[in-house]
């Protein structure tokens, strides 16, 4: 009996892990609902410069893509990490910046990667 080691290229099949596995899109998507509920939140509360910021930092992604920023490079895989607007989102809370406009900036800017995770889309993907 022999055993072959699994192809590198083969992705992995298993319905609850992975990139594609429903489970996890699943927990994006239900991410990118509560981050996009408690962005529209702030909006409402703070007026139109948040929602402004929280839209333009929604399109981000894009309008670096349109800049010709591609990967691997660092600065695209800055943009469409979850870990940016992350630390952004927390510098915010404990820092003594009180600028609404930045956190819900930093809202709409992990609500858009949230939501590319749930399509399937990771920050190596074209």
């Amino acid at each position: 009996m022999t055993t072959e080691p699994p192809d590198a290229a083969t992705p992995l099949r298993n319905s609850a892990v992975g990139r594609s596995g429903w489970l996890t899109r699943t927990a994006w998507g239900a991410l990118a609902l509560l981050l996009a509920a408690f962005a529209g939140f702030e909006s409402q509360k703070y007026g139109t410069l948040t929602t402004a910021a929280a839209l333009a930092s929604f399109v981000l992604p894009d309008l670096a893509r349109l800049a010709g920023i591609r990967g691997p490079g660092m600065l695209y895989q800055a943009v469409n990490r979850g870990w940016t607007p992350l630390v952004v989102l927390v510098g915010y809370t404990v820092g003594p910046i009180v600028w609404p406009p930045l956190f819900t900036a930093g809202l709409g800017w992990l609500t858009r990667i949230a939501f590319d995770r749930t399509r399937g889309l990771g920050p190596t993907s074209p």
